[in-house]
């Protein structure tokens, strides 16, 4: 053990460990949902590996997320009845990207998350198919979460699943320092205790599993300067270190660009409000009481649209059908309670919560027509009735899409396109599914990449590792 003397990530060039370095076959950088997947995988298969959490509990991006993952054909889909296969999912995931989603990563992920989500259910995890609504992009109902509708508890699950099948888990073991050799094969990774001192792991692989760099908000001017000014709702792991890192090992780096933002943050409360309520018939405003974007496109677009409004601000506004709706989602009811929701029993009070002109605003409602498309092109089941109910929102950077350029197998590729000999990384740590640019993330492209790059990184090492 030594005093750690930074608490910059970074490269250390070695040949061996420190000699007190306890030895593991796999260190696993993060226990979030892409690590503590390839925890479960690498265990089945018998192999031993530390999952290393900065924080005193496993939470990350997953548990501030609704827990939903995107999947085709899996058993529980079947048993519904539900028609989909993984050439329909792959299709809606680069149909939303124009094209630009990373061919060999949709392929690879898509096959792979029904194979995690059916071995997830056989060891115990309960899942349900999000009913009701269809989010955005997806063309029928894939959407897996477990009963209590969160990520925390999704986060909770995977953590018991995963120490009851033997992994590891040190906790409050922030990784700092990653050890290669001047061929780049990582030996081993240093991480920061609470108390300011630094220990050691050897290993024979590393997987990064580590989250993006939304949370460092010098990395996202330089690499993501659109959402510079954007509230962020993600989790503060998202530092960048993987980019460090990678950087420091001469890794590529690849769709910067892509995010997934959210245009339905609640402010100033600071909560997540579910798109359910806007594909549902829920329109959004500016402070003029104009509409000003297409809401069904998608959520993570939103964020932009909204945030070049006055004030960088909109106002959700929906009816009474749609309150239990939006009552049923957990992350709104503390927000609800701290008085995020108001209520106007008619546009003139509805005008005056959002502070507009109320002919303006009855104008805006008046387009929403069930006969015919609004004149920004969307088309609307029903009209919206009075009472209404109105909740205040901004766009916020919730986690980043882009980061090591990997392989389809989750190595992480240098420049040339040759892989680093035994680095992988995936979820938030490596390139997504969502092209490059906020309108290419399709709703769970974030846990598809988790919870399938996971599964792939894992299948990849207990390949190499009992060869």
């Amino acid at each position: 053990m030594t005093q750690d003397t930074t608490s910059a990530p970074r490269v250390v060039r070695a040949t061996t460990m420190p000699a007190d370095a306890p030895e593991v076959a796999v260190a696993i950088v993060g226990a979030g949902a892409c690590g503590l997947t390839t925890a479960i995988r690498l265990r089945q298969a018998g192999i031993d590996c530390v999952l290393l959490e900065r924080d005193a509990l496993p939470s990350g991006s997953t548990a501030l997320s609704s827990g939903l993952i995107p999947a085709a054909g899996t058993r529980l889909q079947q048993s519904l009845g539900i028609d989909d296969s993984l050439a329909m999912l792959a299709e809606d995931i680069i149909t939303k990207t124009d094209g630009e989603a990373p061919a060999h990563l949709v392929q690879a992920y898509v096959a792979a998350v029904p194979q995690a989500l059916d071995t997830l259910e056989s060891l115990g995890i309960a899942f349900e198919v999000q009913d009701g609504f269809l989010y955005p992009g997806h063309r029928v109902r894939r959407m897996h979460g477990v009963p209590e509708h969160t990520g925390a508890a999704l986060m909770a699950a995977l953590e018991r699943t995963a120490t009851g099948l033997g992994a590891d888990l040190l906790t409050e073991a922030l990784v700092r320092e990653v050890w290669a050799d001047d061929n780049d094969r990582v030996i081993g990774v240093g991480y920061q205790r609470p108390d300011g001192s630094l220990e050691h792991l050897a290993c024979r692989a590393v997987v990064l599993a580590c989250n993006g760099f939304g949370g460092n908000a010098d990395m996202v001017r330089e690499l993501l300067p659109p959402m510079a000014d954007a509230a962020f709702g993600g989790h503060v792991g998202n530092d960048g270190s993987a980019i460090a890192w990678g950087r420091g090992l001469g890794a590529a780096l690849a769709d910067l660009h892509g995010y997934q933002g959210h245009g339905s943050w609640i402010t100033p409360q600071g909560a997540l409000m579910s798109w359910a309520t806007i594909m549902e018939g829920g329109i959004q405003v500016n402070a003029r009481g104009e509409r000003f974007q297409d809401e069904s496109q998608g959520y993570s677009e939103a964020a932009v649209h909204v945030l070049h409004q006055p004030g960088s601000v909109a106002w959700e506004v929906f009816d009474e059908a749609l309150l239990p709706l939006t009552r049923s989602f957990p992350d709104f009811v503390p927000a609800e309670a701290a008085g995020a929701l108001k209520r106007a029993d008619d546009v003139a009070q509805l005008a005056a919560i959002i502070g507009c002109d109320e002919a303006t605003l009855q104008a805006t409602l008046d387009c929403v027509d069930p006969a015919r498309p609004d004149p920004l092109g969307r088309r609307f089941k029903r009209r919206l009735q009075a009472p209404y109910y109105v909740v205040k929102v901004t766009g916020a950077l919730f986690h980043t899409q882009g980061g090591l350029d990997i392989d389809a197998h989750c190595r992480v590729r240098r420049a040339d396109g040759s892989v680093l000999p035994n680095l992988l990384a995936a979820g938030g740590a490596a390139r997504g599914v969502s092209g490059n640019d906020a309108w290419g993330y399709l709703a769970g492209n974030g846990l598809l990449s988790a919870v399938g790059g996971g599964w792939v990184a894992a299948t990849t090492l207990i390949e190499q590792l009992q060869a």
